[in-house]
């Protein structure tokens, strides 16, 4: 044998691997369109279920992606984690199938709708609603050929031809059958509740949908003259409220005082009594904004639970109607003295510790703020004017301001309160709480026997129940919910408990 540099030994021969026709490059992004191409000419899917049928079943309901864009890396990982667990299934002997889906109603895909209009200088309020609904169609069915073959290309199996779609006339008299028989039932009612809303949307939003941040806000002090009280010395005083919403005050209707805080009332250097907490004639803020003498005569002090009774009225009582209804003072526990002036000022319409006080009390919201931020056309003051998420309408030479110092109720005012406010994370604009009628289902109504919702009415019976039985006439909803989850089995188990909280509460 030859020591000779270019006389190379040849090794392969002498290494015992297996030979295959595999080639040395794997070459996917070509391979793969083949492989799925022959899988789909093949019915390698309908091979499975054929295969596959009378087989214990395994049921994956996939919570469908909305239609309006491209797939992102996060539908690839979730799609794919998924086709694994229906694959693993179907390889323990189960039968398997997978029927994907895909929503098609919703924000996401009408706020899409709108950006086109604004590029061609549209109005969507100029659109007739049904045209504007078709486009939404053709926009969402668009995206679900296109994400259907983005899938696809992932590799995940499944039933293709035959999705389900949201907006399937099916599917929506589905929907529309089964809101009937609640209705009939008596468990479908009309109602109000405060919600967080996009007046630049001009819809509801859910908490996902929001993002906090800091912005500066006018703060504002204002007096409500007291007209009645079981306490003598009040009557004629003036309870401070204070607020960094000051289009709120056009909608107040009541007064919220601490059933355990310390309140004094004492004369100003201007002649006037003012009711507020007592702790805070401690804190440098409130004593700053209105430039209180902490020696001024004191005309009354005592707990909050001595002002049941007291009603104020409104600083534009004036105007009669709305404004001229007396503002009743009620007890709220959630009232403190962290800030503020220790009473806080009521609008049912705009907050939900508002509406569930003032609704306790018999106190109604008056939706006087419409969907797109303004006042009601017929709204006594302000109606028809600015959006109340305009600084300028709120700013403290706003129309708010002016009208409540000229009738002599505005003590401060101050363009400089720094805080976290929610935004849309859409349109980036301010959002509000506002109450809006809506529809309900009653959770806690008991349901006629055999009326409504039959096959769970079985499984109560079946079960045996294993939340305690309805005292009379058939389980209610939320019975029937809550017997259903303790009948499931969780994986992991753990994932029980965020869902029985949430019906539970």
């Amino acid at each position: 044998m030859s020591d000779a540099p270019d006389n190379k030994l040849d090794y392969r021969s002498t290494v015992f691997l297996p030979r295959t026709d595999f080639p040395m490059k794997a070459g996917l992004p070509q391979k793969e369109p083949v492989i799925q191409a022959r899988w789909e000419s093949e019915g390698l899917y309908q091979q499975i279920r054929k295969a596959r049928a009378g087989r214990e079943k395994f049921i994956f309901h996939d919570g469908p992606p909305y239609a309006n864009g491209d797939i992102h890396i996060g539908h690839a990982l979730n799609k794919t984690l998924k086709d694994m667990v229906v694959r693993t299934q179907t390889l323990l002997g189960k039968d398997a199938p997978y029927v994907p889906g895909w929503d098609c109603h919703g924000l996401p895909i009408e706020w899409k709708i709108e950006e086109q209009y604004r590029k061609k200088k549209l109005n969507k309020d100029e659109v007739p609603p049904k045209e504007f609904r078709a486009e939404c169609r053709a926009y969402a069915q668009h995206w679900v050929n296109v994400q259907r073959e983005q899938f696809q290309r992932l590799g995940i199996t499944g039933d293709w031809d035959k999705p389900y779609l949201t907006m399937d006339f099916a599917a929506e008299a589905t929907i529309l059958s089964e809101l009937y028989k609640f209705a009939e039932s008596g468990q479908l009612y009309r109602g109000a509740k405060p919600v967080m809303w996009s007046p630049v949307e001009k819809t509801a939003l859910a908490e996902a949908e929001i993002e906090y941040e800091d912005i500066t806000s006018t703060q504002i002090d204002v007096a409500f003259e007291i007209v009645e009280s079981p306490i003598p010395e009040l009557v004629g005083a003036y309870a401070v409220v204070w607020t960094t919403t000051p289009w709120t005050i056009p909608v107040n209707q009541a007064i919220a005082y601490g059933p355990e805080v310390e309140y004094i009332a004492f004369t100003m250097p201007t002649g006037r009594t003012i009711l507020v907490g007592k702790a805070l004639l401690e804190e440098t803020d409130l004593v700053q904004r209105l430039g209180l003498d902490r020696e001024a005569d004191v005309e009354w002090q005592g707990r909050g639970s001595d002002l049941a009774g007291t009603i104020a009225r409104h600083p534009m009582h004036h105007l009669g109607g709305f404004f001229a209804r007396p503002r009743p003072f009620l007890p709220g526990e959630f009232v403190t003295t962290d800030s503020g002036t220790g009473l806080v000022h009521m609008s049912p319409d705009h907050g939900e510790d508002d509406f569930e006080l003032c609704k306790a009390n018999g106190i109604d919201p008056v939706f006087a703020v419409e969907g797109d931020g303004k006042y009601r056309e017929d709204w006594l003051w302000l109606g028809g004017q600015g959006s109340v998420i305009n600084p300028k309408f709120n700013a403290p030479d706003g129309p708010i301001c002016s009208d409540l110092k000229q009738a002599g109720a505005l003590l401060a005012a101050s363009f400089d309160y720094q805080h976290s406010y929610p935004h849309s994370w859409r349109s980036k604009a301010k959002v509000i709480y506002r109450c809006t009628p809506q529809w309900f289902v009653a959770m806690d109504r008991a349901l006629p026997p055999g009326h409504c919702a039959a096959s769970f009415q079985q499984r109560w019976e079946n079960e045996g129940g294993a939340v305690a039985p309805p005292a009379s006439g058939g389980p209610t909803l939320r019975q029937l919910a809550l017997n259903s989850i303790a009948a499931t089995r969780f994986v992991p188990e753990k994932g029980e408990n965020r869902i029985r909280s949430m019906v539970e509460g």
